[in-house]
């Protein structure tokens, strides 16, 4: 596994120069936003607006803090309340307006008909079996370990597993998210 600390992550702006983003980790490393095969960031939201198009592009979003949004997809509107992982196409148009102030996301992103990708939620001790994929450590404090090493895990660390690995999670009172992805 390898641990990836938040301290570590900088802000950069949206594709569409609407906001910020921290990338947690991208496949193939240093890809670029056209070039990826799968991606997981987190974004600070401040604003009402519309998001970035992604061509060939599979999303799932995730309200980590703050009330939530009212999702456009296409004309379709969903409301996003925290916790609740939603996936749309990343290649319709699709905006977002602010319930009550700003909110922080997950964004988990696979190129479509390549990779598929999941998003679950962790709120407890466990054992998980793990392939290539990425948790994402969201509240509390705890310990990941793996077959080789071990991480202390502070809010919005992460890890990647890039074989297949079995990790034991640790901790009480605890909020994390796991994206699997699936080579197709």
């Amino acid at each position: 596994m390898i641990f990836l600390p938040a301290s570590e992550r900088a802000a950069q702006p949206w594709k569409n120069g609407g906001g910020v983003t921290r990338e947690v980790a991208a496949f193939p490393p240093g890809s670029g936003l056209d070039s990826f095969d799968w991606r997981v960031s987190i974004a600070d939201v401040a604003t009402d607006g519309p998001f970035s198009l992604f061509r060939e592009i599979d999303r799932t979003l995730t309200i980590l803090s703050g009330d939530g949004i009212l999702l456009d997809v296409a004309g379709h509107q969903n409301r996003l309340l925290p916790g609740a992982p939603h996936g749309f196409p990343g290649d319709q148009a699709a905006g977002a307006t602010l319930l009550d102030g700003p909110v922080t996301d997950l964004n988990v992103m696979s190129r479509r008909g390549r990779i598929a990708h999941e998003v679950v939620a962790l709120t407890s001790a466990r054992t998980l079996r793990v392939a290539e994929g990425v948790l994402v450590w969201i509240a509390g404090t705890g310990r990941i370990v793996g077959p080789d090493n071990s991480a202390e895990m502070e809010p919005f660390d992460a890890l990647v597993a890039q074989t297949s690995e079995i990790w034991a999670i640790e901790g009480e009172d605890f909020l994390a998210y796991y994206a699997a992805f699936t080579r197709l």
